[in-house]
């Protein structure tokens, strides 16, 4: 199991870093990510997004649930993508 905050800070030199991906799921990095996150925790019948504020959307993905199965190298990749972990609100996050 991954910590999500300490291997995102971890990655955070690479944020959205998308050319650095080799094998990408989709040429745009939004789609990327959702595609990565509902490999790793399919989430049936549900929006990715869950809410919106501001410049950010905020992602229905379950943190617990991706941490058990998330690796190093997919929390890299999503970070490449724009993903970013939310401390506060215990959430995945994207600007837009």
């Amino acid at each position: 199991m991954v910590d999500l905050e300490q291997v995102f800070e971890k990655y955070d030199d690479e944020y959205s870093k998308f050319d650095s991906i080799e094998n990408k799921l989709h040429s745009r990095p939004d789609i990327c990510a959702f595609l990565l996150l509902d490999k790793l925790v399919p989430g049936a019948g549900k929006d990715m997004v869950s809410a919106a504020e501001h410049d950010e959307i905020y992602l229905d993905v379950d943190c617990e649930a991706l941490a058990a199965v998330a690796t190093e190298e997919d929390i890299q990749t999503l970070a490449r993508c724009g993903v970013r972990y939310d401390e506060g609100l215990e959430s995945l996050c994207m600007y837009v």
